[in-house]
């Protein structure tokens, strides 16, 4: 973020999760880009004004925490049958054939496709190449070269990961790199991230 005196707590949610602690599915979002208020309303502000009364990043961190608890108590889960394939696609790195889940979990590519972007937000073969991008990215961030992390993250060359990075972020893969908050998944993909960089 650029500017002055800005002080924030991101959260980044798992897609398994988001529908639950965000109360809409994220396919109602459509790629949207709403602030909390659009989607807590009346909640969101007094979220904001106990973050900011907090005395101490700790005390901000431990509201967040107990607030994604209680929010994650609640609400719509995700089928049985989409969480397994969203763990399938992360499993593989995003390179898994979408024919290939559909048939592990007993339904119809069709019905695998609908129920999964009503459920995640997005259909499975973007959550495939989204999966893909991010272990790109975190890779780019640790300072492996464009053509290595093409090579190991099942990119047919390295134009084609530097379409896809453009695609994602505007960025060429080298602006990418430089780009601190790239490796910062890491933490909510915890136990991935470094190891998959050494």
């Amino acid at each position: 973020m650029r500017g002055e005196r800005i002080e924030c707590v991101e959260v980044r949610l798992s897609p398994l999760v988001a529908r639950t602690v965000l109360g809409v599915s994220p396919a109602e979002l459509d790629h949207g880009l709403l602030s909390l208020d659009d989607v807590w309303g009346d909640e969101a502000a007094r979220i904001r004004e106990r973050l900011n009364n907090a005395p101490s990043w700790q005390a901000r961190f431990a509201l967040t925490d107990a607030l994604l608890a209680r929010r994650g108590g609640t609400g719509p889960r995700v089928d049985p049958e989409v969480a397994a394939v969203w763990h399938r696609i992360v499993a593989d790195h995003g390179l898994v054939r979408i024919e290939d889940l559909a048939a592990e979990t007993g339904w119809t590519r069709r019905r695998l496709w609908g129920r999964f972007r009503s459920q995640i937000g997005v259909p499975p073969k973007s959550a495939a190449r989204l999966v893909r991008f991010s272990r790109a990215a975190q890779r780019l961030a640790a300072g492996l070269s464009a053509t290595r992390v093409a090579a190991e993250c099942g990119y047919a060359d390295q134009s084609h990961l530097h379409r896809e990075v453009l695609a994602f972020t505007t960025l060429t893969p080298t602006m990418l790199a430089g780009n601190p908050g790239a490796a910062a998944n890491g933490v909510a993909w915890a136990g991935r991230a470094v190891a998959e960089t050494a």
